[in-house]
Order: structure tokens, then C-alpha cells, then sequence
């Protein structure tokens, strides 16, 4: 069954943008989710949470950020403070699990997706069952009203939403910070809408892009 969603996977990358991408994120596919234990390849154009009448307008498209990137981003923040890691559109929770075996005691995730939601529960669970310190929290919400936790130091975006969105949360962020003053690590995949935050104050620490589409941006304030 994994087999063909490989495969499935693997020729949406490769129709959607080009076969060495789709030959380089397969690569990384295989082997993050043989290492973490979870279920998380694939897309979902939310299509069904439309026909239930639920505003999509602003959503994009559910695709999981490349295992690449993401071990990337966890080795340039290994000095971190393992606080609460918030994923704002956390899909099946991929960056969630795998923070949660770097070290963060409290994950937290936002989805507006209900079968999203529930399938991140069952990476969740698998991986509390290999990190026992886990405990996590998630939101099926609309992440324009979702409140950052006061304890919240690392918050991560894989382009989930657009800049309508994009905005009310950083608007979010802010209040965060003014209720507890503190320092937040964002990172970000595919960093479209970076500016809202650089506006706000924060300041890009680190930047890569690769194979044109694979770029990674953290900030920090």
C-alpha cells in the first residue's frame, strides 16, 4: 500500500514541477519515515472540507515538507531551548513528530483539516510510544484564531496558508510576545510571506534554497 503512494507521490512531484525533484524528495521520503515511524507522504487539495462548507479560500494545498529540509532546520536550531514547538497547519504532522524526537517535551499543532487532525494524532501516538516525555496538544481551527501559547519558542510554517492568513497570525505572534516577552525561532518552509514577519522584527538567521523549490528560511526575534 505505502509502495503506491511512493509511487503516486513521486509523479505528482515530477508532473507539478520536475522528475529530479520528485527523485529527490522520494529519496528522503523513504527514508524519514522509515526512521520516525510515521504515516505522513502524500497531498490533499481539501477538497472535501469545500463540499462540507468549510472556507478554503485562503488554504493551500497539503503537502508534507521534505524530510530534507526539516532535519536541516533541526540541526541549525540544536541550541534551541526544547520549550513548545507550535505547528501552525500541521497536516499529518510530520514536523511535529519529528520534533518531538529532537527533544521538544511539548509539541502543539493547528489544522484546519478534521481528517488531518486525526491522522496527526496517530503520528503523534506512534510517537509517543518511542519518546515517552511527549505531550501534545491539537487545534482543528482556523489559524487566523488560534492563540500562540505563552510558552510557545519555536513556531513552524510550511507555506500552509496565504498572506491574508499569514497576517493575522503574526498579528497573533505579537500578542504572544507582549503578553511573555521572550525569544521565538520560526521556521519557515517555503517562505512566501517572510516579510510580515521581518516587519514585525524579526531578522532572518539562515536561508537555503535548493533544486529551486527546497528552500528554507529561520528567523529568530
Amino acid at each position: 500500500m505505502k509502495f503506491f503512494r511512493y509511487l503516486y507521490y513521486f509523479f505528482y512531484i515530477a508532473f507539478n514541477w520536475n522528475v529530479r525533484l520528485a527523485f529527490f524528495v522520494l529519496y528522503y521520503e523513504v527514508r524519514g519515515e522509515k526512521k520516525y515511524k510515521i504515516d505522513t507522504t502524500g497531498f490533499d487539495e481539501l477538497k472535501k472540507l469545500k463540499k462540507k462548507g468549510i472556507d478554503i479560500s485562503h488554504a493551500t494545498i497539503y503537502m508534507p515538507v521534505s524530510y530534507y529540509l526539516l532535519n536541516k532546520a533541526f540541526r541549525h536550531i540544536a541550541e534551541t531551548p526544547k520549550n513548545n514547538f507550535v505547528d501552525i497547519g500541521c497536516g499529518k504532522g510530520r514536523a511535529l513528530c519529528v520534533a518531538a524526537r529532537e527533544g521538544f517535551n511539548k509539541v502543539t499543532g493547528v489544522e484546519l483539516s478534521p481528517d488531518l487532525c486525526d491522522e496527526t494524532k496517530n503520528n503523534l501516538e506512534r510517537t509517543k510510544s518511542i519518546s515517552n516525555h511527549l505531550q501534545y496538544e491539537l487545534h482543528n481551527m482556523d489559524a487566523a484564531n488560534f492563540d500562540i501559547p505563552t510558552d510557545a519558542n519555536c513556531i513552524f510554517f510550511f507555506n500552509p496558508f496565504d498572506e491574508v492568513i499569514m497576517s493575522e497570525v503574526v498579528n497573533n505572534i505579537k500578542k504572544s510576545l507582549k503578553k511573555a516577552p521572550r525569544n521565538i525561532t520560526v521556521i519557515y518552509a517555503n517562505p512566501l510571506h517572510k516579510d510580515l514577519l521581518l516587519e514585525t522584527g524579526f531578522q532572518e538567521k539562515y536561508h537555503t534554497q535548493e533544486l529551486n523549490y527546497l528552500e528554507l528560511s529561520i528567523l529568530e526575534n
